[in-house]
């Protein structure tokens, strides 16, 4: 089982190499996780955006561009739309935010004539490599779904299931978080976790296995769930944390990144192409990480 992004990115580079589309593509952090996915042979990229800034900031941070297409289109909408019509048009594989805001950026992404839309829940899937865990961990949603039903939360956790499958996890257990671990009728989130559990049980769910109510700690520690007597698959084991809400999802996400000595990248998924939206305040790494991810949701899935 892959337990590490330097083993992900291992399986990607057997993959054939990727095409990004960037929209907005005049920000040095993007350009620089373009440059490293480049020398890492994990994708190629078209550069959307003004073309000037774009070589200027290249040409800073050592980012060779003879052999990049860059699209002039200092609109950032226009520009936004010129990049998901190019993923689309099967012309690049993935679509990346730039410095553009996340509404007008998410506007052409939700476009009904150039758009990425399916009808699915788009959702968002951050995957941490946590080395005091010896294992991969997903996290959704801490960016996207406000305040799920619960067939959002169907589609979310079928979206996160979708990229484990992708990176190697071939049965992922999920645990439906909650701040306790038994159903209680004024916490409604523990309602949801419970039918979650009983429609995987039912094949409504299908390629995991799902439990809950679950709190973070037995969700991933089998000493906590030992001690509270708590006999699951999930419990001490979970790959997937399916957060109730977007509060509790920013939440871990935020404090796994900052407290723990964790690498992370993330995507939205349920689109019909990756979507890498990082936040502006994101690392390079953190950036590459999301591209290697996404190179790997458009990819045949790691044996």
């Amino acid at each position: 089982m892959i337990k590490s992004f330097d083993e992900i990115l291992a399986a990607v580079k057997t993959n054939k190499t990727r095409r990004i589309a960037v929209a907005v593509a005049q920000d040095e952090p993007v350009l620089e996780a373009i440059r490293d996915a480049k020398i890492s042979g994990v994708a190629d990229a078209v550069l959307v955006g003004d073309k000037s800034l774009i070589e200027d900031i290249s040409k800073n941070i050592g980012l060779e561009t003879k052999d990049i297409e860059i699209i002039h289109e200092p609109d950032n909408t226009k520009a936004s739309r010129m990049a998901v019509s190019l993923v689309s048009q099967k012309k690049a594989d993935m679509v990346m935010k730039g410095l553009v805001d996340t509404a007008t950026f998410l506007k052409a992404v939700l476009d009904k004539e150039i758009g990425l839309r399916t009808g699915k829940v788009l959702s968002n899937v951050a995957v941490f490599d946590i080395p005091a865990l010896n294992r991969i961990l997903i996290l959704t949603d801490a960016g996207m779904n406000i305040a799920p039903d619960l067939m959002a939360k169907k589609q979310m956790i079928e979206n996160a299931v979708y990229i484990a499958h992708k990176i190697g996890i071939e049965l992922p257990k999920v645990a439906a978080i909650c701040a306790v671990e038994t159903v209680n009728l004024d916490m409604p989130a523990t309602i949801d976790a419970a039918i979650l559990s009983k429609m995987n049980d039912r094949g409504q769910i299908k390629g995991c296995i799902v439990d809950g109510p679950l709190a973070v700690d037995n969700a991933i520690s089998e000493e906590a769930a030992r001690h509270k007597g708590i006999h699951s698959p999930v419990a001490g084991h979970a790959d997937i944390l399916m957060a109730p809400n977007i509060e509790t999802g920013n939440a871990v996400y935020k404090t796994l990144n900052y407290t723990t000595d964790s690498k992370v990248g993330s995507l939205v998924a349920g689109a019909a192409a990756p979507i890498i939206l990082t936040s502006r305040s994101d690392s390079p790494e953190t950036k590459l990480n999301s591209i290697i991810l996404a190179s790997v949701a458009a990819s045949a899935a790691i044996k």
